[in-house]
């Protein structure tokens, strides 16, 4: 993939928000300060709040150019869109970095974007997902992909989840959006990026 003497370039793919852009910066920071070529990857209504003097930033599109989830209004438009869209206008930015002198070696994209991976294997890259949650939401995701219990998760107020390896959970220690009472319309998508990110 890449050869002797040629500088690695690893292009990011945040979640166009700032609490999964911020961790994917600051580990394309870490990257480049041991000699990759880093280049975030974000969407055009986000691409003007990176500012970092080591790393490259690139625009692609989720379909809502100018004004993002406000105007997409629902996470499972936006997610669907920006699939479409993103996979598309990534794709054309790791063909234009083909023909300089920085070609892409791998894409570390966030885990709500599995998409990416697809990416990835298209232009015969590695893909890395990238998890901005807490270890115990990583496996609080893993029991669900396990089947280990069923969404939505029903936990009664002092009853605690008790799942393997991990210390009992109580309703605030679990993700809201995987509860019975505040059940996200991310899961109505088929193509549910918390579930799916496992399977890439």
């Amino acid at each position: 993939m890449v050869g002797k003497g040629i500088e690695p370039h690893v292009i990011f793919v945040p979640y166009p928000s700032q609490g999964h852009i911020n961790p994917l910066l600051q580990f394309a920071k870490r990257l480049a300060s041991k000699g990759v070529k880093a280049t975030i990857a974000t969407t055009k209504y986000t691409v003007n709040s990176i500012h970092s003097p080591n790393i490259s930033v690139e625009p692609i599109s989720d379909g809502f150019d100018e004004g993002g989830f406000s105007q997409a209004q629902k996470a499972d438009i936006l997610l669907k869109s920006f699939e479409e869209n993103g996979s598309r206008t990534l794709s054309q930015l790791i063909t234009n970095y083909k023909n300089s002198t920085h070609s892409v070696s791998c894409i570390v994209y966030d885990s709500f974007l599995p998409w990416a991976f697809d990416v990835a294997k298209k232009h015969g890259i590695y893909g890395a997902a990238f998890f901005t949650n807490s270890a115990t939401v990583c496996a609080v995701f893993a029991h669900i992909h396990q089947s280990t219990f069923s969404l939505p998760v029903k936990i009664e107020e002092n009853e605690p989840l008790l799942l393997p390896g991990l210390p009992c959970l109580y309703p605030l220690d679990v993700p809201g959006f995987i509860m019975a009472s505040k059940i996200s319309c991310l899961f109505s998508h088929e193509n549910e990026p918390i579930l799916q990110c496992g399977k890439s």
